[in-house]
């Protein structure tokens, strides 16, 4: 299904906003977009909604504002990704917005770390 001009405008606006913490680029994937930094994704965009990696170094903050965990549906059930909404606020604001997309690139960061490591010990 094609992107329309909406979710790509939307997404260009995120790439844009995530400038500070790098070079960001969006791809379009799975019905969305995969927000990317150094080869390694730390964001999505669903239905025009930023979600920024999360996992149990960075998930506090998110918690902290109520911010809702990416869900799908699979086989009728809901499935959770470790990503979780962006602050809607930061959606405006680029050093909100930066300080935010770093907390999802040191997810992705501390992933691949951790992908790293499993492949020098196997």
């Amino acid at each position: 299904m094609a992107a329309n001009e909406g979710e790509k405008a939307f997404a260009a606006h995120v790439v844009e906003m995530l400038q500070g913490v790098g070079p960001a680029y969006s791809k379009r994937m799975f019905g969305g977009f995969g927000v990317f930094l150094d080869g390694m994704m730390f964001g999505l965009i669903a239905d025009n909604e930023l979600y920024l990696k999360a996992d149990a170094d960075n998930r506090a903050a998110f918690d902290a504002l109520g911010l809702q965990a990416f869900t799908y549906k699979k086989q009728g059930k809901d499935m959770q990704m470790g990503y979780c909404q962006a602050p809607e606020d930061a959606m405006e604001d680029l050093e909100l917005m930066t300080q935010w997309g770093n907390l999802g690139f040191g997810a992705a960061l501390r992933a691949a770390a951790k992908k790293q490591r499993k492949k020098t010990v196997s």
